[in-house]
Order: structure tokens, then C-alpha cells, then sequence
């Protein structure tokens, strides 16, 4: 907790200057500052403290490296310097590409260094994820939400710190000052039409269309929340959502295990349950991608099967029709 409560901190203090600190990776999702000083921060931790695990995260210090980024390299180690006045371009680096481990081993932690960019972007939720893996389950998780209040209609700029060991349950806290923790349980809603479900802002990420048909046949009329990151998982964990949908929107689209592994555990230890859409259990013993799972549905138990019917109706539905759309659209 302590490394992610490091990298929050300078996550808020890039968070104040933020229109300079936009770089485009190959696949033009925006990397911050943030991303690279957060994941140099809590690697150098892990590697000083459990030297011999792999960090499987999802920054690369190459993309610093090229000669356009010198400028972003020296912000990046400027920011560091605040926190570790010992950093320089040449630990900065080797501290981020300590977390370039992608195959699977007996254990490894997975990072995502500012989870929902986007939303950090837009100074909104995001959220830095961290989970340890043993034998192909998750042990140990935390995950910080620097903009995310200790109740949804909580006010203040505190933050939020969660976290969960397996077999010890889930608890929250404040991200800053050493306020007790309390541990956090999912709702006890069973009725469907009384649930609330969130999914991501960004229709990329998960197909809202399908969602909507997930919620009507559910009898769900409240509107979706909507929100960036794992802060998600972490509404479900503390009993301020029941449903969090993230439907796949393509065909053969593998989530990352970095997007899922803290918050999954976050939400079982809180009394819940997380599957992929066709309700198999995730698999971490794939490297960095759940290549096993298709979509992600994590509830708060006991609205699961019935969430997991309704989706399998809704795609059912879907491929009934095609055959018939096929031949309107032949014969136009």
C-alpha cells in the first residue's frame, strides 16, 4: 500500500499541469507522466522489497527513449525527484522496465500504473491497480482512487485506498492519513429491478447497446453509472453498485490482466463475484492477457446467474437475427 499510495502522489501533482503531459502510444491511447512515474515508483519498491518477482505492468521505458521524448523524460524524472531525490533518467528507466516481465510465472505481481487515462485525463476516476498472482490466483491486492470520495455522495479530495488479501476480506480507508480502515461488504439487493450497474465511459471498453438489453431484461430503469478505471470494482465492493458490466465489443478481444486482477480480488474478499460473460472464473496463468475469458461480469453475487442468463439472451437474440438481416441486406 505504501507504493501506491507513492505513486497516487504524484499522480496528483502531474494532475496539475496535465495539457503538457500527453504523449500517443502506437495504438493512440494517451501515456501521462503519470503512467511512467507511477509505474517507476512502484516497481522500484517491489524490486527492493521482493527482488526476485517478476512485475508484469504496462508501461515501457523504450517509448522514453526515442529521441522526441527527451523533454517528457526529464518532466517524468522531475516529478520522481519529489518523491526520490536520488532518480535520474538512467534509474528512472531501469525502474519502469523492471515491470517489462510478459509470460506467466509461479508468482508475479501485475501493475496498471494509472488505470482509466482517459478519465485522469479529464480529472476524473482512475485508479492505480496493483495484485500479486501465486499459482495462477490472486493473493494479495490495492488498489488506489485518488479522485474517487469514501462514499459516492461523499465530497472532499482525500481519496480512496482499497485493498484485499485473499481469505482476509476487503477494506477501504482514506488514501492519505492513517484513519482506521474499515472493511467493506457488497449490497445484499437481490431484487434485479432494484440493482444498479456501472460500466466504462467510453463505449470502446465495453458495448453499451448490449448493456441497455442486459438492463431491460433485468427490469433495471435506474441509469448506468459511468466511470473510468477499476473504481468501478471498487462501487460494487462497498455496496454503492450491484453490476458491473464490460462487454466485449469485438470479436477476439483479450482484456489485460492488469485492467482486472486488483479489483476482482477486491470485490470477491467483499462477498461478490466476478466471472467473464460465459461465467468461467478468470485465469491469470496466461501472461499478460486473460486469453481464457471473454467480457467481464462482476456482481455482487447474488444478482450473478441471473445477470449471466440475461446476457446469454441478449446474444442469443442477436444470433437469430442475423440470418434474417443477411438476406434484407442481399436483397437491397
Amino acid at each position: 500500500m505504501f507504493a501506491v499510495r507513492q505513486a497516487s502522489r504524484l499522480c496528483r501533482e502531474v494532475q496539475q499541469n496535465i495539457s503538457r503531459d500527453v504523449l500517443q502510444k502506437d495504438d493512440r491511447s494517451p501515456v501521462t507522466v503519470a503512467d511512467f512515474g507511477s509505474q517507476a515508483l512502484v516497481c522500484q519498491v517491489l524490486r527492493d522489497t521482493f527482488p526476485d518477482d517478476p512485475i508484469i505492468a504496462e508501461e515501457r521505458a523504450e517509448a522514453l527513449l526515442k529521441q522526441e521524448n527527451v523533454a517528457l523524460l526529464n518532466r517524468v524524472v522531475r516529478h520522481i525527484r519529489t518523491i526520490k531525490p536520488e532518480a535520474d533518467a538512467d534509474l528512472t528507466c531501469s525502474w519502469i522496465s523492471h515491470g517489462s516481465a510478459d509470460t506467466y510465472a509461479d508468482r508475479f505481481w501485475t501493475l496498471d500504473p494509472v488505470d482509466g487515462t482517459k478519465g485522469f485525463l479529464r480529472s476524473e476516476q482512475y485508479a492505480i491497480a496493483l495484485a500479486l498472482v501465486e499459482d495462477g490466483e490472486i493473493k494479495v491486492a490495492a488498489l488506489a482512487c485518488p479522485n474517487l470520495p469514501l462514499s459516492i455522495s461523499g465530497t472532499g479530495d482525500s481519496g480512496s485506498l482499497f485493498w484485499a488479501i485473499k481469505g482476509q476480506g476487503a477494506y477501504s480507508a482514506p488514501l492519505e492519513g492513517s484513519s482506521k480502515a474499515n472493511r467493506i461488504t457488497v449490497s445484499a439487493t437481490s431484487q434485479a429491478d432494484l440493482a444498479r450497474f456501472c460500466e466504462s465511459v467510453e463505449a470502446g471498453h465495453s458495448s453499451h447497446g448490449e448493456a441497455a438489453s442486459v438492463a431491460k431484461l433485468l427490469g433495471i430503469t435506474r441509469e448506468p453509472i459511468r466511470m473510468d478505471s477499476q473504481a468501478k470494482y471498487a462501487l460494487v465492493a462497498r455496496g454503492e453498485a450491484d453490476i458491473y458490466l464490460r462487454l466485449p465489443t469485438r470479436p477476439g478481444y483479450v482484456e489485460r490482466i492488469w485492467d482486472h486482477a486488483a479489483g476482482s480480488l477486491i470485490i470477491t474478499e467483499a462477498g461478490g463475484t466476478v466471472t467473464d460473460v460465459d461465467g468461467k472464473a478468470l485465469e491469470f496463468n496466461h501472461g499478460a492477457g486473460l486469453a481464457a475469458n471473454r467480457g467481464i461480469i462482476a456482481t455482487n453475487g447474488q444478482l450473478h446467474d441471473r445477470v449471466l442468463d440475461s446476457i446469454q439472451t441478449v446474444y442469443a437474440q442477436q444470433v437469430s437475427t442475423q440470418p434474417q438481416e443477411q438476406s434484407i441486406s442481399a436483397s437491397l
